[in-house]
């Protein structure tokens, strides 16, 4: 059940990073509205809820537990990235929007391979 609501918020979480980056581009207007500004952090908390519910749950701390580190890692990067990516225009926007996503994918491939050296 926690799997799935975290595969879920995974990507609501993505999807709506996508949209805000085309909405700063192409309609900043429609950012400004509270639904707007609220939502990603309510589904980027319960995605980050359950995904400490899932160490727990799965007991992944009492054995090799680099994957989840070096997850947390590059999640904290990935955020980095998607910060720059809101706060700039351009060619900055874009570079760092790719970025993430290029760290949501290393996110993606560590936990279906449970191996943070990809």
């Amino acid at each position: 059940m926690i799997k799935s609501m975290h595969m879920l918020f995974i990507l609501l979480s993505v999807s709506s990073f996508i949209i805000r980056i085309m909405l700063a581009e192409f309609k900043p207007a429609l950012l400004q509205v509270k639904i707007a500004k609220i939502a990603p952090h309510v589904i980027d908390t319960i995605l980050l809820l359950s995904g400490i519910a899932l160490v727990f749950q799965g007991n992944w701390l009492a054995g090799e537990y680099g994957w989840i580190v070096t997850k947390f890692i590059m999640l904290l990067v990935y955020v980095g990235f998607g910060v720059m990516a809101m706060r700039n225009a351009g060619i900055r926007r874009w570079g760092a929007f790719a970025l993430a996503l290029a760290c949501f994918g290393y996110i993606l491939s560590v936990a279906i391979t449970k191996n943070g050296f990809i």
